[in-house]
């Protein structure tokens, strides 16, 4: 059978892809070996936020005498937060069933494998192999969580993000390795609920060491404030299993202390790690490197009508991301004016509480760069609706160029900012200055308007401070 069009994966980045080129008119087929949706329907982004939900919900209940409510009793029940989640992402599946229906996009149920003449062989869970060609192909195959060579994933003891979405009992101590998002995340829901977590992270940063160091060690300190150990700077030697529980051995990089920590599980987030093995890209003589398949702005491999998009190429490991690669991949395979991606201005979002998130360079990324620089904070200890919500923490930061007034970069970290990023990530694509921004009126009372202040900190036209 024929298509114009065969997607390899169905995750954020392939489905996305597949519609698009549905609704440019082409014959569009996605191969999808477990269920639609992906990772981040069904294991990543949306069954973690449903489980950080219900820790956010727990905490509201456990604080109501703040908001002026007493409750009697309550209590966290794991089982009914866990079967939650996998209920929203299954809805979220199902959903993605219905968009393939709607757009006439054939699913194909199996493991795809590249052939020569731009084929795919499938096959399917009884081992019947089918081929299928197209003039485009597609790679979407997404990423898995990595495995770190002293840290060994057994999926009871030391588990994977998967495992840890699906545990059948709520361990009472939890070890979490790497303090990247999915590491914060999982140690604010698993805390939120009662279970002893330490963070243990080999950069000094802290935690989020990829963020802006403000963000990083006020995160850290909140953290720490709750009662969440964080061990940053320290390295993962070895975890013992032979006992009823785990004994992770750790050692300071600094001056090579070492300690000893028991806990019931360790989670191994030390990031992700490309689908790319085994696929049929050595046959055809894709290049790769580092495991990552190398591409051009537009995502076209080095072979002839064949691409990659998302989790399998060296851009940033985001659903949003991935996403967008598809979409400008399948327009200009169609002859559109597809703009390439400005991977300078991708907003980041770490689901964690307080929310973290941001765009563009850190003040020190920006500093290196050779920027004269503007810089403004307002923190949500000002900020009427923060106080009325009873969510003071955090604060945004703003980095201009101090020249031209360009928007370098934007921080924040505090309740629902994930939901304020895009204004900044827009901001930015419209080369807004820093007047420009401070000049937009924003509505009272709403955290948006900590934007607007910290614009006008930068310029020594702050308000409220």
């Amino acid at each position: 059978m024929n298509f114009d069009l065969i997607v390899i994966g169905s995750g954020p980045g392939g489905y996305v892809a597949a519609i698009r080129a549905a609704q440019l008119g082409m014959n569009v087929a996605i191969v999808e070996r477990e269920s639609l949706g992906g990772i981040c329907l069904n294991w990543g982004c949306i069954p973690t936020k449903a489980l950080l939900k219900s820790a956010q919900v727990f905490n509201y209940i456990q604080h109501s005498e703040d908001y002026g409510i007493k409750v009697t009793d309550s209590k966290a029940d794991f089982g009914a937060m866990v079967s939650r989640s996998r209920g929203v992402a299954d809805g979220m599946s199902k959903g993605v069933t219905f968009l393939m229906k709607k757009n006439k996009i054939t699913v194909i149920n199996g493991n795809a494998t590249l052939a020569r003449g731009k084929k795919v062989v499938v096959t399917d869970a009884e081992g019947k192999k089918k081929e299928y060609s197209a003039d485009h192909i597609i790679v979407a195959t997404g990423g898995r969580a990595k495995e770190l060579p002293n840290l060994p994933i057994d999926g009871k003891k030391i588990i994977g993000y998967r495992e840890a979405m699906t545990l059948g009992t709520q361990p009472k101590k939890l070890v979490v390795v790497g303090a990247g998002a999915i590491g914060v995340e999982f140690a604010y829901f698993y805390h939120s609920i009662g279970t002893e977590v330490t963070i243990v992270e080999f950069m000094d940063q802290g935690l989020l060491p990829r963020e802006d160091a403000d963000i990083s060690k006020e995160l850290t300190k909140i953290y720490t404030k709750a009662g969440i150990v964080t061990k940053a700077g320290w390295a993962v030697e070895k975890v013992d299993t032979a006992g009823d529980g785990c004994k992770v051995y750790i050692k300071a990089k600094k001056d090579g202390k070492e300690e000893v920590i028991d806990c019931n599980v360790v989670l191994s987030a030390a990031g992700v790690t490309p689908n790319t093995e085994n696929i049929g890209l050595e046959l055809l003589g894709i290049e790769t490197e580092r495991g990552m398949i190398k591409v051009d702005e537009y995502y076209r491999t080095n072979v002839s009508g064949i691409y990659a998009i998302g989790d399998v190429i060296p851009t940033q490991a985001l659903a949003h991301v991935a996403s967008a690669e598809g979409i400008t991949c399948v327009e200009k395979i169609k002859g559109m004016h597809a703009e390439a991606i400005d991977y300078g201005n991708i907003p980041s979002c770490t689901y964690c509480w307080p929310e973290v998130a941001s765009v563009g360079l850190t003040e020190t990324a920006a500093k290196e760069a050779g920027y004269e620089l503007k810089v403004g904070k307002f923190p949500f200890s000002a900020s009427g609706k923060a106080s009325a919500a009873g969510s003071k923490e955090g604060f945004v930061k703003v980095i201009f160029d101090a020249k031209y007034g360009e928007l370098l970069g934007v921080h924040m970290i505090g309740a629902n900012v994930t939901e304020l990023i895009a204004e900044c990530v827009t901001a930015k694509k419209l080369e807004t200055t820093g007047h420009e921004i401070i000049k937009s009126i924003h509505p009272h009372p709403t955290m948006s308007e900590a934007i607007m202040e910290a614009a006008a900190a930068a310029y020594d036209e702050v308000i409220h401070l």
